[in-house]
């Protein structure tokens, strides 16, 4: 018989939570940095003072019960409710403090990062910013899972739930070998795509698929744009394949004086009227009450790529 009195504890519930969505114990104690026996314990004290059971568990798997997705939704409103709470309280005490979780995928992250931490030490001392790069699909999902507060991708994102604020456009550059026919143009069209053996990033990275809409628009059939067996999970990868003469490729403009200054590699524009850009925006939980500070935020980043791009 349940508890009349009982009343979860956060931790209880982000335990169940956490459980519900990784479906592995192990895993989710990971995730919030506990035990394994003390995540069971608050499992277990959870499913007590409720009556009922909420994860069933085997050797083998964890299946959460009929009754465990019904209040998992409302398990997950509460800790954003919290979450808000807590939000709301650091901002009484004044914009942007306290600890901040940012992600960032591998596309922007080493070249804006260095500029940004600058930044926000110097205009958000009480801020403590926590960066975690990953690919975009991981960090919509630590957004949804609340592991993250707000990720810096490329737009549109187009996911529900969550909310967008534009930061910059950034232009591609081609990246050639060095005697290359196109080096040191600022003319290209992006018919000049067809004309190069393309280098891509390695499926998830939205960087691999922005590449391969310029080349879409470009009326290049998909069996050309993937035709290059090569493919890498990295830039500076891909950057020493060029320099290598495996092919050419696109990189964003933040990359350029990181990556492209080195000996074998020249690099060309397009022509200012050719529309050869990515979006790069903050995004953020629709149920977040920060988007004041997250636009504020976004300025920074902002800022840091017009450094970092000059």
């Amino acid at each position: 018989m349940s508890n009349k009195e009982y009343r979860p504890t956060l931790a209880q519930l982000r335990t169940f939570v956490t459980v519900a969505e990784t479906k592995h114990f192990g895993t989710a104690a990971l995730k919030l940095t506990i035990s394994q026996p003390s995540l069971s314990q608050a499992l277990a004290a959870l499913e007590h003072g409720l009556d009922i059971q909420l994860i069933e568990r085997s050797t083998r798997r964890v299946i959460v019960t009929q009754i465990g997705e019904e209040l998992l939704p409302l398990a997950k409103a509460t800790l954003d409710a919290a979450d808000s709470f807590l939000a709301s309280a650091r901002g009484a005490r004044g914009s942007l403090t306290g600890p901040l979780t940012i992600g960032m995928i591998p596309t922007i992250a080493p070249y804006i990062l260095p500029a940004f931490l600058r930044l926000t030490a110097q205009e958000l001392p009480k801020l403590e910013p926590r960066i975690v790069e990953s690919q975009t699909r991981q960090l919509m999902e630590q957004l949804r899972d609340g592991a993250i507060d707000v990720a810096v991708i490329a737009l549109p994102a187009d996911a529900p739930g969550m909310q967008e604020i534009h930061a910059y456009d950034e232009p591609f550059t081609v990246v050639v070998p060095e005697g290359h026919r196109f080096a040191g143009r600022k003319d290209l069209s992006l018919n000049a795509l067809q004309e190069l053996e393309l280098l891509l990033l390695d499926d998830g990275h939205c960087l691999r698929d922005q590449v391969m809409d310029l080349c879409r628009t470009a009326e290049m059939s998909p069996s050309s744009i993937t035709s290059n067996a090569t493919r890498t999970s990295s830039l500076p990868t891909v950057i020493q394949c060029v320099i290598g003469g495996l092919g050419a490729t696109l990189v964003p403009q933040s990359a350029v004086s990181t990556e492209c200054n080195r000996v074998g590699l020249a690099t060309a524009n397009f022509d200012p009227s050719v529309s050869a850009h990515r979006s790069i925006g903050l995004v953020f939980r629709a149920s977040s009450i920060r988007s004041e500070e997250f636009q504020r935020l976004a300025n920074l980043v902002r800022r840091a790529y017009e450094t970092s791009s000059v």
